[in-house]
Parts: structure tokens; C-alpha cells; sequence
């Protein structure tokens, strides 16, 4: 038997009481909290950690933690988890859906369970790995800087080294399948907040006014053009216009409007290259009008490209194939963005993360996705997959020869 048949019959046939899953699941889910408020959810962590042979290192960066399993000699991987909700009003229906107008519209709450199912079947098959495994539970991820905030905190010398990083998020796709691939799996991004300058008139006089309004509808309208002219057609990169801002009288021409982006990649050099090119372009929106003052850009909330090293995934992949079969999925990668790549950059290791379906059956023509406030996984068969892929990517560099 190879080394990833004999790690996949353990990732599906190992046993461990997952009883308390469920139970565990809803009340995250009924009880969300928002990035750098999640205290009831870490101590709800933090009190099912105290069922394993573990220690625990707390409030790393916020409400941060890591649990340090230890079995002897041998490698460190770490698996990572986040567990803060999103502002968004649910509209599921469940009995378990929660009402203090927040909700977990991303699933970090199935993470969240997934890896301390993970760390039960961790604890208990001692006999079948060696090495220190590392439970990263990670808060603020949907404000982009819970990763940094814990590594600000002295991440690096509170715990110890691991070898692979590790993390998953489940996605829109058929519940169960577990979706991998070698290389970019999950955007990069990044915000930019572009002011524009003009001249403040009556709107009974726009001929003595220098309109911002109006030059902000031309780049508005010429973004796309950087992108439909300038970006190759095999290649991906997305500009959106997610606020603008300009006025607050109807009868008065403002002297300002600003615009709020969004952009997402999976080439930082092609990214660059577009920045260029928008800034070039709104400068010249701005001296075309006769604008006096230069605009001004501001960027903001970066996320990284997640991009899985190749000789990392392979094992990985192969034991997923074993494990999972057909429900095991080389997959396009995402449009979304995560900050997930920080950790392992700051160790300077490898990394590999995957995407668990979670769509029921019944939704798969047009499928709720991630912050929507009707997404919700299908429980069974999202939990499964997701604390089994875990374990079993974990026992693929832990597992005894």
C-alpha cells in the first residue's frame, strides 16, 4: 500500500467522538461576531480545546489562540482557522439563524468546527503520527489584518516553527467535494481611494464651475477600458467601482468626488501594471476637465495572491484522490481573497489551501455565495469533508512512515 492509500484509509476510518460537532456548529452560527469583537466565540474555542491533550496560547493579536499538540519528534504543520462574522442581516431561515443583524455569511464557523474535529481525530490517533501539530484559530480575517495583528503580537516566538502551513474555505461548489490545485487558488487584492478636485458653482451655473462629478463618471467609464485594452484576454484582473461620492445638495456643483475601488488579480506584476495605468488615466480625466489640483490615491486593505507551492500540493492532492475520490476536485481557482499567506510568509514556508463544497443539491443552478445573507452550507456532508481533508492534510506530514 503507498504512503497516501495508507494516509487516506486513516483520514476516513480513523474514529473520534465528533458528536458535539453539530451542536457546536449552530451555536457559532446563531452567535456571530464581528472582526476584532469576538470574544464569546474564543472562549467557546477555548473551552472545547480544554478536551485534548494540548496547550494553548492565547489572545495572540485580539482573541487569537493556537493549541500546540505535541507527539514526539518529527515535523510542524500547522492548520489554520478564522472565526469572525460579517454586518450582514441573515436570511436562511434555520432555527439556528442568528438575530443581532450579523451573521456567518462566510463559513467561518464551519472552519472553526471543522479543525477542532481535525484536532479530535489528531488527539486521538497519537499512535498513527509523530511531530507537533499546531491549531491556528485565527480572528479578523474579513478586515484583512487578522493574520498581520497576530504576527505583530509575536506570533513567530510564541509558538513553535512549523514545517506546512495548511488552511481551507469552504466555497459555492457541490457540498463534499474537496476543490485543490497546485498554483493560485485565491486572488490577490487591493482597495483605492481616488479623490478628485473641481471648482464649486450654483448648479444654475455650471459654466463657472470645474465639475468633479462629472469627471469621476469618466473614469468610472474609461476603468474598464484599462482593463478590456491594456489586460491581455488569457489573463485576469477585475476593477470594481464600489462607492462614489460627490455632493450632498442638489443645487450645488461640489468642489470634490471620490471614489472607493476594489481590484483583484492572480499576477502582483500585472497589478502593478494596471495601477499605472489608472493613475495615468486619471490624471488625465482631471487635466482634460481643466482640474487645478493634482487627484490623489490612497491604497489600502492589500491581500496577497494565495498561491499553493506546487511541491507541497502533490502529496496533499494525492492524498485527497485516495481519500475522496471523485468528491476530490482539481479546481479553477477563485475570485476571492484571503489572508491566510501571511503566516506562512512570515515563516518563509510552504503552504497549501483548498476549497470544501458546500452547496446542497437542490441550489446548485444558482447557488448562494460566500457573504449573501442566504449562503448556508449543507451541514452533513460540508462538516465531513471539511474536518476530514484537514486531517487527512495534516497526517500527510505527520503520519508515522
Amino acid at each position: 500500500m503507498s504512503d497516501s492509500a495508507r494516509i487516506a484509509q486513516l483520514t476516513t476510518s480513523q474514529e473520534a467522538d465528533l458528536g458535539w460537532q453539530q451542536d457546536f456548529y449552530e451555536d457559532l452560527h446563531r452567535h456571530p461576531e464581528l472582526s476584532h469583537e469576538e470574544e464569546r466565540t474564543a472562549s467557546r474555542i477555548r473551552a472545547k480545546l480544554a478536551d485534548f491533550d494540548c496547550e494553548v496560547v492565547e489572545n495572540i493579536g485580539g482573541f487569537g489562540m493556537v493549541a500546540i499538540f505535541r507527539n514526539g519528534d518529527g515535523p510542524t504543520a500547522l492548520l489554520r482557522a478564522d472565526f469572525d462574522g460579517l454586518p450582514v442581516e441573515e436570511a436562511t431561515g434555520v432555527s439556528y439563524s442568528a438575530t443581532n443583524g450579523k451573521m456567518h455569511a462566510c463559513g467561518h464557523d464551519m472552519h472553526t468546527t471543522a479543525l477542532l474535529g481535525a484536532c479530535a481525530l489528531l488527539d486521538a490517533s497519537r499512535s498513527t503520527w509523530s511531530g507537533t501539530f499546531l491549531a491556528l484559530f485565527q480572528p479578523a480575517e474579513e478586515s484583512s489584518v487578522g493574520a498581520k495583528d497576530m504576527l505583530a503580537d509575536n506570533l513567530i516566538d510564541r509558538v513553535p516553527r512549523p514545517d506546512i502551513c495548511l488552511g481551507q474555505h469552504i466555497m459555492p461548489g457541490r457540498a463534499g467535494t474537496v476543490r485543490h490545485t497546485a498554483g493560485p487558488i485565491m486572488a490577490g487584492c487591493d482597495s483605492l481611494r481616488i479623490r478628485v478636485f473641481g471648482k464649486s458653482a450654483h448648479a444654475s451655473m455650471p459654466h463657472n464651475s470645474i465639475d468633479p462629478t462629472y469627471i469621476a463618471a469618466m473614469i468610472v467609464t474609461r476603468l474598464q477600458a484599462i482593463v478590456g485594452r491594456e489586460v491581455a484576454p488569457h489573463e485576469f484582473f477585475v476593477i470594481s467601482v464600489g462607492e462614489l461620492h460627490s455632493g450632498d445638495k442638489n443645487n450645488i456643483i461640489p468642489e470634490s468626488a471620490e471614489l472607493v475601488l476594489n481590484t483583484r488579480y492572480y499576477d502582483p506584476a500585472l497589478a502593478e501594471k494596471v495601477y499605472a495605468s489608472l493613475e495615468r488615466m486619471v490624471k488625465a480625466e482631471c487635466v482634460a476637465s481643466g482640474s487645478e489640483q493634482d487627484p490623489t490615491f490612497e491604497y489600502y486593505a492589500h491581500g496577497e495572491v494565495t498561491d499553493n507551492d506546487t511541491a507541497a500540493h502533490a502529496p496533499v492532492a494525492e492524498v485527497f484522490d485516495a481519500a475522496f475520490g471523485s468528491d476530490s476536485v482539481i479546481a479553477a481557482p477563485s475570485t476571492a481573497s484571503e489572508d491566510f499567506c501571511y503566516l506562512p510568509q512570515a515563516w518563509g514556508v510552504p503552504y497549501v489551501f483548498w476549497h470544501i463544497g458546500c452547496t446542497p443539491e437542490d441550489e446548485l443552478q444558482d447557488p448562494p455565495v460566500n457573504h449573501q445573507a442566504t449562503f448556508l452550507p449543507d451541514y452533513a456532508p460540508t462538516v465531513y469533508a471539511s474536518t476530514r481533508a484537514a486531517y487527512g492534510a495534516a497526517l500527510t506530514y505527520l503520519a508515522k512512515p
